[in-house]
């Protein structure tokens, strides 16, 4: 992993008898985006209060490009911008006042902010309504100013807290692809608080599977699917037809024979006249040439790669279980 930027050892915050967080390790790469995933009262905004300084753990430690967050929340402040799910403007001023504002409290002289923050709004495309009052902006609009905000001070990190919340289809893409321009093109490091799985596969480097203040499992998508599928990611469905050119050769050559014999097929499981075939790449064409050749007529054939939300949900299942 490149330079570690976020560094989380045995993190652990209560409140009472209520364990929010729970032992918590983890480690953030510079340049990453990271999704820190799981539902509501998982335990991931209580995780970002205490990388902020905000809050203090009962036990652990929590390093922001290299500064104690504990011992020194304010010089973390510095280096990380926040975007929460609601965002907080001044719905009199215009997105270009908003911003010169927060320009100025972050030190800069009014020439300064006024060029920084025209510069901003355009890379977030809100260039067409910087003199529009905020309290007129869209949700999407919001969360685009929001962006600017965080990054007018140069921030090395970005913690975005459900960010996509509330905003339509066609905004939510574009809000991510910026994301990742901005993250790539920066070299800022991400952490991307969600429980909306979907949007979040799109964009993040890696993730963290987070339940009942535990981190139940992290990597990248590959990496977890395999761990979930046995090393099998890609299942491919199959349907044949009865083999009307010779039923000798269909008898003596059954499809789950000739199936398990094929390079990168692991598991082949009939159910119901189907064929299931478990895999470590995706050969779906290779299958459907073998059985052909083989004499067997296709009906059906489908593929399917475990996405984050079966990663997800196999994990979050066997926690329930284990309870």
């Amino acid at each position: 992993m490149a330079e570690s930027i976020i560094e989380l050892v045995g993190l652990t915050k209560r409140y009472g008898t209520f364990t929010a967080v729970d032992h918590l390790n983890l480690s953030v790469g510079k340049g990453e985006i990271f999704g820190l995933l799981g539902p509501n009262g998982a335990g991931k905004s209580t995780t970002i209060l205490m990388i902020l300084g905000l809050t203090e753990p009962d036990s652990g430690t929590v390093t922001v490009c290299g500064t104690d967050s504990v011992r020194f929340p304010v010089e973390v402040k510095k280096k990380v911008g926040y975007l929460p799910e609601d965002v907080g403007f001044y719905d009199k001023y215009s997105g270009l006042e908003n911003l010169v504002y927060t320009g100025r409290l972050n030190g800069m002289t009014e020439t300064e902010a006024i060029e920084k923050a025209e510069v901003l709004l355009d890379s977030v495309g809100l260039s067409e309504h910087i003199h529009k009052k905020a309290g007129n902006y869209s949700r999407g609009m919001r969360q685009r100013l929001g962006l600017a905000d965080v990054l007018i001070k140069d921030p090395e990190v970005i913690i975005l807290d459900e960010p996509i919340m509330g905003i339509d289809p066609a905004g939510i893409r574009e809000f991510l692809e910026m994301i990742v321009r901005l993250s790539k093109e920066e070299d800022i490091t991400v952490l991307f608080s969600s429980h909306q799985l979907y949007q979040a596969q799109q964009v993040c480097d890696r993730v963290g599977l987070f339940v009942g203040g535990k981190l139940l499992a992290e990597g990248d998508i590959n990496s977890l699917s395999k761990k979930l599928a046995g090393n099998s990611p890609y299942l491919v469905e199959v349907g044949i037809a009865g083999n009307s050119k010779t039923g000798e050769r269909q008898r003596k050559n059954h499809p789950a024979e000739i199936l398990q014999k094929m390079d990168g097929v692991l598991t082949v499981e009939e159910k119901k006249g189907r064929y299931y075939v478990g895999c470590t790449r995706d050969i779906s064409s290779g299958i459907a040439r073998e059985l052909v050749l083989s004499g067997f007529e296709l009906t059906y054939l489908t593929k399917k790669e475990y996405g984050l939300e079966d990663i997800y949900y196999r994990y979050f299942e066997g926690e329930a279980n284990d309870e």
